[in-house]
């Protein structure tokens, strides 16, 4: 997690999008200091009315390795939330080491705001493979396009990641579109019910995941990460749907991903809390590892 002395280093690219010219998210936000009012009909939805129309821009970093081969189609890795140089130092050294594969790692920043009636939320918490396609779309043909790299089109070598309502994106891309990613590594992930607008089709937003999605649908070829920690988010609001509990969503969440026999591997971190930094530092290496478990490495297979 530190940059080491003789080893290669990767190139870094920064990408700029504008709302103007997506046509998957022309942009919404949620007016300051406001939130939302229960539904008093049903204690799951939250009713928005200050959302609106909004421009956003949003920056996208791709770390290309110093050993990609151009040309090549490439592994890689989508993460949330803005430019992850502590990502980038850790492919550095991993890749060198040969304990991950040569992938590129494209890190998306989110449109702004956050939960209900947000950008980034309409983006992160809809259930839906909708910011899986805007990434297919928009996003991969750019980096291609302006970083001189070639993405695999195989799941099995696409992977996504992030941390809270960004972790749950990673594994609602998955979920949703696992003909486009099979590998999902998630820290202090928001699977709870911040999904809006309301879709009763998943009336708890990611809270369905281990409600009903996992145990009713027959296994799908995933291998997934995740952490919380013991101090993780606590959050009732105003909607006291008993769907707000960061540490029980994971738990239940492992439980259910056990029931079914997916590939995963769940850590509980004591002393820590939300989207916690010391955590990460200890933790992003061996679940990078793990992730990438069974992709090739120099032609050989990894532990």
């Amino acid at each position: 997690m530190t940059v080491q002395e003789g080893v290669p280093q990767g190139a870094v690219f920064t990408l700029t999008m504008k709302s103007e010219d997506s046509k998957i998210y022309p942009g919404i936000a949620r007016e300051p200091q406001t939130f939302g009012t229960p539904d008093p009909t049903n204690p799951n939805k939250l009713n928005v009315t200050t959302s609106h129309p909004a421009p956003y821009t949003r920056r996208v970093g791709v770390y290309v390795p110093k050993q990609y081969v151009p040309g090549t189609a490439a592994p890689f890795i989508v993460g949330a939330d803005g430019i992850d140089k502590s990502l980038f130092t850790a492919l550095d050294n991993l890749i060198a080491a040969r304990r991950v594969p040569v992938m590129i790692a494209i890190s998306i920043g989110n449109g702004s705001g956050d939960a209900q009636g947000s950008q980034r939320g309409l983006e992160y918490d809809t259930m839906s493979g909708l910011y899986a396609e805007f990434v297919e779309k928009e996003v991969l043909p750019l980096v291609e396009k302006e970083c001189g790299v070639k993405l695999t089109k195989d799941p099995d070598g696409r992977a996504t990641m992030g941390c809270s309502s960004g972790a749950s994106c990673a594994l609602i891309m998955a979920w949703y579109r696992s003909d486009l990613y099979h590998r999902v590594l998630s820290f202090s992930g928001t699977f709870v019910n911040q999904q809006w607008p309301y879709n009763p089709a998943t009336p708890r937003g990611c809270w369905e995941m281990h409600q009903h999605l996992i145990p009713e649908s027959p296994a799908k070829p995933l291998r997934i990460w995740m952490e919380v920690g013991d101090r993780d988010l606590l959050n009732p609001n105003l909607m006291r749907d008993d769907a707000h509990d960061w540490v029980l969503a994971n738990e239940y969440t492992a439980k259910a991903l056990a029931a079914k026999g997916y590939h995963y591997q769940f850590s509980f971190v004591v002393n820590a809390g939300h989207c916690d930094g010391s955590m990460k530092q200890q933790l992003l290496p061996e679940a990078l590892e793990y992730v990438w478990q069974g992709y090739p490495i120099s032609g050989g297979k990894s532990k």
